[in-house]
């Protein structure tokens, strides 16, 4: 399928105004806006807004009944300065589009464009624009949100790849994504004259013995079972106050797993080793956990769907032997449905994804649309 000129024209003008005023998780009121505005020249069956936050969702009916197609997008940027000079380079400071969220969306409104000239042969097709990906709240929020009563067949979504040749299909079976989840280990003690430290508890030697035993559970090789990648992310202890030995003092990491199932080991082994030491140590001890994203477990089929899509469109595949370390929230998606995600092709000298100089190429865009368009012409049209 080739979109026309106009269509492209379009669809780039959208992403370069999504990219001029990016807004970060939770705050997408004006981006959601700008695609209400773009989706009401191409307006859906069903127009839903204020998803989980600000989330939207279009649905696109057949002419007969039959199978229902999610595919999603995220609408939210990052805190992050960016450093490009072209002219629709972000207008906030410390804050711009560093992930592609906003070609996400043009790809996504490119695919009701198509949908509403067309609509379906059955079922629905249905687009949902997603809020609040990079911090892992966006997912569950839609999930819960009593206005998403919505139990698709299939969902699917993507994610641009820079590093990887433009336009080529990054696929694999299984676990797409990894499991993410942020510990947050705080130790409570008592506080002491720092020239007599043994009238009170110290959570030094605590924090110390816990990064070391996390350490020690690292497996780094993302293509065995019991991969875990724990990283330190933050640690405080006591305050600047130099005759006072510290009383109270935490620790933050970030979890990397494979698959879900071994995500709920590791957390479970990284807790008790953590309270064994606190315990040792006389400290209390509080743990708490934050932005999680399920591991993204494509479905076979659909990933299949996936495949036949992109052979049809004649772009080249490339079948990922293990899985991406990073997280992506539409896992929780994965979880429910029979789903996958797949990846873009970016090109091999875009900057990498959340780099200062980042910017989603646009001749990519047309590619995304085909795929998501061949998708639900597979699974809704009659044969």
């Amino acid at each position: 399928m080739n979109l026309d000129n106009s269509t492209i024209l379009a669809l780039n003008a959208l992403r370069q105004e999504l990219h001029k005023y990016p807004e970060i998780s939770g705050n997408e009121v004006a981006t959601g806006k700008r695609i209400l505005s773009f989706l009401s020249n191409y307006p859906p069956d069903t127009l839903l807004s204020n998803i989980g936050g600000h989330g939207i969702i279009a649905i696109y009916n057949g002419e007969k009944e039959g199978k229902q197609i999610l595919f999603r997008c995220e609408l939210d940027a990052l805190p992050i300065a960016e450093v490009n000079t072209f002219e629709y380079k972000s207008v906030f400071k410390d804050v711009s589009h560093k992930c592609g969220h906003d070609g996400h969306m043009a790809i996504l409104c490119g695919l009701a464009m198509q949908l509403h000239l067309k609509r379906p042969e059955t079922g629905a097709v249905i687009l949902l624009f997603q809020p609040a990906e990079e911090d892992g709240s966006g997912a569950a929020k839609v999930f819960n949100d009593a206005k998403f009563n919505l139990k698709p067949d299939f969902a699917f979504a993507l994610h641009n790849l820079p590093g990887y040749p433009a336009n080529e299909i990054v696929i694999k079976n299984d676990t797409f994504t990894c499991a993410v989840n942020s510990m947050i280990i705080k130790l409570k003690g008592k506080t002491a004259h720092a020239g007599e430290p043994h009238m009170g508890i110290n959570p030094t030697l605590a924090v110390a013995e816990i990064i070391n035993a996390f350490n020690s559970s690292i497996q780094t090789d993302v293509s065995r079972k019991d991969y875990g990648l724990i990283t330190p992310i933050y640690t405080r202890i006591g305050s600047k106050a130099y005759g006072v030995s510290a009383g109270d003092g935490e620790v933050h990491f970030t979890i990397r797993s494979n698959s879900n199932a071994q995500m709920k080991e590791l957390e479970s082994h990284l807790e008790t080793t953590a309270r064994s030491i606190a315990s040792k140590q006389q400290l209390e001890i509080a743990i708490s956990w934050t932005e999680s994203f399920q591991a993204n477990e494509n479905n076979k089929e659909a990933a299949n769907f996936i495949r036949q899509a992109a052979n049809s469109n004649q772009y080249l595949i490339k079948e990922k032997e293990s899985p991406f370390s990073w997280g992506e929230d539409f896992g929780l998606f994965t979880q429910h449905f029979p789903g996958a995600m797949f990846g873009l092709g970016s090109g091999t000298t875009t900057p990498a994804l959340h780099n200062p100089d980042y910017d989603f190429p646009d001749e990519i865009i047309a590619t995304g649309v085909t795929i998501f368009h061949s998708i639900s012409k597979q699974i809704l049209n009659a044969h």
